[in-house]
């Protein structure tokens, strides 16, 4: 048996993934999981299949030479060819300080193609991290004063294993298995480079806060109760989410989760989080 993404997967299971990714050539990616997720009934709790989970997976299983994926009909997070492009115009001066008011900003989830393309494209072309199809449930949001994208968020997946985060939680290590799906990542957050307006990451990132566990509920019938992040040292200070009452609770060790022997040496990244309940530890340690 092997674990990949918290999932056990049998090798009459694997077994099985080659037969659909060897017998149905004509399937993509995203065939491909979706008929995965269908034969083994791997759902979330609102009874939907885990695909992007799934493709995650998948993608690993493939890195690891267990299965043999096709190759992907186009770059991530570029469009396509299919429907309109969406346009994100770079204004000729900055939007100022004074041209921007709070109660003019909306935050909206993320639904439909026009606006999941228009997300990716800000942070393809802005994001210093470039685009990645966020892992697991996920919630993204567009934040906006009209028709004027003003920054972008990313809520995925929570990292599997993180030792600082893990010893402040203090749950058991079957606990983490069992509920890692109640803590949420923060893993992009773009404020478009030409908008300046003073303390404006702090406030949608309290704003989204409020929000996000019903938001969360509502498509995947489950409440969020702990949100984490990563802030590059170096790179950044992690002002605004310490003003929006973020916590730290230590440093990553500068490698990937499946570098083992610490051989390729990654940035050190400050661990955030912020409750979102009360009795978080309730939920997550039981």
């Amino acid at each position: 048996m092997l674990t990949v993404c918290g999932r056990v997967f049998t090798a009459d299971e694997l077994e099985g993934i080659r037969e659909i990714t060897g017998h149905e050539p004509a399937l993509t990616r995203e065939g491909i999981a979706r008929e995965v997720c269908d034969r083994l009934s791997w759902r979330t709790p609102a009874g939907r299949p885990k695909v992007m989970s799934c493709k995650v997976a998948l993608l690993r299983l493939d890195a690891q030479g267990l299965i043999t994926l096709p190759a992907p009909r186009h770059r991530q997070g570029q469009w396509n060819g299919h429907g309109s492009r969406p346009t994100i115009v770079v204004p000729a001066a900055p939007v100022a300080e004074e041209a921007l008011s709070f109660g003019d900003i909306k935050i909206r989830p993320v639904a439909g193609r026009k606006a999941s393309r228009l997300w990716n494209e800000a942070v393809a072309r802005f994001h210093y991290l470039g685009y990645v199809a966020l892992p697991g449930a996920q919630i993204r949001y567009l934040v906006e004063r009209g028709a004027e994208i003003l920054a972008v968020l990313g809520f995925g997946a929570s990292a599997w294993k993180v030792a600082p985060r893990d010893t402040w939680i203090g749950w058991t290590e079957t606990e983490r298995r069992e509920r890692l799906r109640f803590v949420v990542n923060n893993s992009r957050f773009l404020i478009l480079p030409w908008v300046c307006k003073k303390n404006l990451a702090s406030w949608v990132l309290s704003r989204c806060a409020r929000r996000l566990g019903q938001d969360f509920e509502d498509r995947y019938a489950y409440r969020p109760v702990l949100l984490e992040t990563f802030v590059e040292k170096g790179r950044f200070s992690g002002t605004c989410y310490r003003a929006a009452n973020w916590t730290c609770v230590g440093e990553t060790q500068g490698r990937g989760k499946l570098d083992r022997q610490k051989r390729f040496g990654l940035p050190v990244k400050r661990i955030y989080v912020y409750p979102l309940a009360p009795g978080f530890r309730e939920v997550l340690c039981g």
